[in-house]
């Protein structure tokens, strides 16, 4: 075979693997190995886990697998970015039409909290991050908190909030909901009790509003 025609053929095949994975029943392939993956890598650890390990978890073929990540950290990748793009989302359609930013803000917060009891493994996977791709790490938080920042200031334009810088604000929202969840449901794998997330309104909105 000459070198025109091996080229041709491995071209062929990418556009094959390609064209398998866009279909529906590809799709659903792809999710179960990233529903897996989020499984494996939350109990395993980025480190300990194998590909094997996400597809016996999938209960696909390892072949399989390279149809539709060329590794382990392109997964891992592709599952932070999901669950960054799934969390946004849920948040997102539960506070649109809301008017209040108090009730936007507690409607938020329980979004997340409800969120990560869904998907418990996210902190772990979170926590290991930093370690395998620096730049995805920060990308995740700095994604988080760009509709954060909007939010904030168009609450700080309509005199809800104090004037503050609003970036700073975010992240510190942020991270009370984090450690918030941690503290409820990573720890002891339950729901966040009402009274915490009134006490962390009742703060959030006494020490945000307007005089």
């Amino acid at each position: 075979m000459s070198t025109k025609e091996s080229a041709n053929n491995s071209a062929a095949k990418a556009q094959a693997k390609d064209f398998q994975a866009k279909t529906s029943r590809g799709e659903a392939t792809r999710q179960k190995l990233l529903d897996a993956a989020e499984e494996v890598f939350g109990v395993k650890g980025y480190f300990r886990a194998s590909v094997v390990d996400i597809t016996l978890k999938a209960g696909v073929a390892q072949g399989t697998f390279y149809v539709y990540f060329p590794g382990k950290q392109d997964i891992f990748a592709e599952l932070v970015r999901e669950l960054n793009h799934d969390l946004r989302r849920e948040i997102s359609q539960a506070v649109t039409g809301l008017t209040s930013r108090r009730e936007v803000e507690a409607r938020g917060f329980a979004v997340f909290f409800s969120f990560i009891r869904k998907h418990s493994n996210l902190y772990r996977i979170m926590q290991q991050v930093e370690f395998v791709d620096e730049d995805l790490f920060k990308w995740y938080y700095r994604r988080l908190a760009q509709g954060y920042v909007q939010g904030v200031e168009a609450a700080m334009e309509g005199g809800e909030f104090r004037r503050l810088d609003p970036e700073t604000v975010a992240y510190a929202l942020m991270g009370i909901a984090e450690f918030i969840g941690m503290r409820w449901v990573l720890w002891e794998g339950k729901d966040v009790p009402a009274k915490a997330l009134d006490t962390v309104m009742g703060m959030v909105m006494d020490g945000l509003h307007a005089d």
